[in-house]
Order: C-alpha cells, then sequence, then structure tokens
C-alpha cells in the first residue's frame, strides 16, 4: 500500500478532565509511520483522548488543547472531516455487507475501479476471493484484517486505535499486532494506539506515555 499521509498528529497541552478531576495531560507530536501509545488502567481517559481527537467526546468530560493534523486545526471541524480512522475492540463490520461490500464502503466515492481496489485489499491480507462472503462466516482474526483493510482503503490521515487486539487470542494477537502496524508504518500513517497491555506497546515499537 502506498504512503499517503505525510501529515503529523499533534496533540497541544492537552488536559481532560471529569468533574473538575483532571485525568490525563498529554502535550506531544505523532510523525508519519510512528506509532505512539498511551498506556493506563481503565478510568485513566485513553478512550477519552481518542475521542476528543476524533470528535466524539462525551459532554460528561470537559477539554482543552489544540489537535493539528498537518496544517488543519481539526477541533474546528466535525467528526467525519477530520481524516481520522478508528479501530476498536470490535471490528465493527456491517452485518448486511458482504466482505466486499464492508470494503467498498470505506473506499471515497472518487475511486473509480472499485472492484479492483478490494481485489486488491484482501490479496494483501491473505484473503483473496473472499468479496462474496458473509462477515459472519469469518474467524476473529479475518474480521480484524477484514477492518484494518477497510480503514485503509477510506484514506485516513491518521489512525487511532482503541484496544484493538483485546479480543484476540494470543496467537492471533500476536500475527494482528505485526499486519496493524507493518501496515500502517508502510502507509505512513501517524497512529495513537490506546492500550493497557504492554505486549501491545512492544509491537507498536514506539514511544509510550504512561498514565495513572
Amino acid at each position: 500500500m502506498s504512503v499517503y499521509s505525510t501529515d503529523q498528529l499533534r496533540l497541544e497541552k492537552i488536559h481532560i478532565a471529569q468533574t473538575g478531576h483532571e485525568l490525563l495531560a498529554v502535550d506531544t507530536t505523532i510523525y508519519p509511520g510512528e506509532v505512539l501509545t498511551v498506556m493506563g488502567p481503565s478510568g485513566s481517559g485513553k478512550s477519552t483522548l481518542l475521542a476528543y481527537i476524533a470528535g466524539f467526546l462525551d459532554p460528561v468530560f470537559s477539554a482543552s488543547g489544540g489537535v493539528w493534523l498537518g496544517e488543519r486545526d481539526l477541533l474546528s471541524l466535525p467528526a467525519e472531516e477530520r481524516g481520522i480512522g478508528l479501530l476498536f475492540q470490535d471490528p465493527l463490520l456491517f452485518p448486511h455487507l458482504s466482505v466486499g461490500g464492508n470494503l467498498r464502503f470505506g473506499l471515497p466515492r472518487r475511486i473509480r475501479d472499485k472492484r479492483q481496489q478490494v481485489t486488491s485489499a484482501l490479496e494483501q491480507v491473505g484473503l483473496a476471493g473472499f468479496e462474496e462472503r458473509d462477515p459472519a462466516t469469518l474467524s476473529g482474526g479475518q474480521k480484524a484484517r477484514v477492518a484494518l483493510m477497510r480503514l485503509l482503503l477510506s484514506k485516513p490521515r491518521a489512525v487511532l486505535l482503541d484496544e484493538p487486539f483485546s479480543k484476540l487470542d494470543t496467537a492471533l494477537r500476536q500475527e494482528t499486532r505485526a499486519l496493524v502496524f507493518s501496515q500502517l508504518r508502510e502507509a505512513g500513517l501517524p497512529a495513537l494506539l490506546v492500550t493497557h497491555d504492554h505486549a501491545d506497546a512492544d509491537a507498536a515499537g514506539g514511544r509510550v506515555i504512561e498514565l495513572g
């Protein structure tokens, strides 16, 4: 997959609080192709940080600080215009669409040869010929690969990872981590991973910020 991002994701003096109690403070820059890991126990504000960056912060939290992607001030844009790709614990594939339909959903409208893009994406992750498969028939690892390729086909400019490996068994977790991080590096995307698993941080291979 070709490089399509040269943007830095800048988190400038971000402070997030709940009912006056500060949960976290972050001030850092994530460079193209880098995965920054934020670690901490449940309730430390990890997922809240992702929500603030992506544009869907729950109003029970208060937040301040800047979020810049390249020269774009993300906080001035609605969530759907921020160019942020998201990977969650659950693959969140659409059950009413085939595997190919899920991938086509991720493609920008301007892409003309959608069929070829989908075929190529599936070949890249060892799922050649899976276009017509029902997502319900896939294993956990296969669903994770489809979710990753749907994300990359949507051409994000940065990626947020919210414990995306936590529901996979140990062997699958290692394999999926290696695939996800290699694809993000190849695409040159700045990525922010939140997790409580040190093995995730080790596999990401980048800087680690520990909360709490």
